[in-house]
């Protein structure tokens, strides 16, 4: 089945579909223009979708039909979760993740990163409050900036500091 276009979202669109069929994502797949996947009911996906910045959400419905909706569910993963214990905190621990082009998500006044064990170590060294926890990635902080590096070959300050925290 070929989808080309986001239908509308659960949350805003009636569906009177008598089954739904869940689309299996992980967060880093909701960006991706072109893919093949299988719903949980075993059903071949292709997504191709034409639009740039195009990106897909929980409960996004892709296909309706009487019979059928196909709905997007995207996958809990191991992620560092931050609780900032004010607004200063909250701004400066943006900016060192937003420094370092990493994706960052915000829920309620929490903020969410995919798990990477030197990040977390200097996170919790940094002082922040910090913990493992599984959960679903949803709402991403969209910036204008896209990941670069500054003309400078070989590891960066922060790498380094990460390689010898992973020591």
């Amino acid at each position: 089945m070929l989808i080309r276009e986001i239908i509308g979202n659960t949350l805003t669109h009636t569906r009177s579909s008598k089954e739904t069929d869940l689309l299996p994502l992980e967060w880093f797949e909701t960006t991706r223009r072109i893919q093949r996947k299988h719903t949980t009911g075993g059903r071949e996906v292709a997504l191709k979708f034409t639009k740039e910045g195009q990106q897909l959400q929980q409960n996004d419905i892709l296909y309706q039909d009487d019979e059928l909706s196909i709905v997007v569910d995207i996958l809990p993963c191991e992620a560092i979760v931050i609780s900032p214990r004010n607004m200063p905190e909250m701004a400066k621990v943006c900016y060192e993740i937003g420094n370092k082009h990493l994706p960052l998500f915000l829920e309620g006044e929490q903020l969410l990163i995919p798990a990477d064990e030197p990040l977390f170590r200097w996170l919790h060294a940094a002082g922040y409050a910090v913990t493992k926890e599984h959960r679903k990635l949803l709402n991403i902080l969209r910036t204008n900036v896209q990941p670069h590096t500054h003309g400078y070959n070989g590891p960066s300050f922060f790498e380094k500091i990460l390689e010898l925290a992973s020591k």
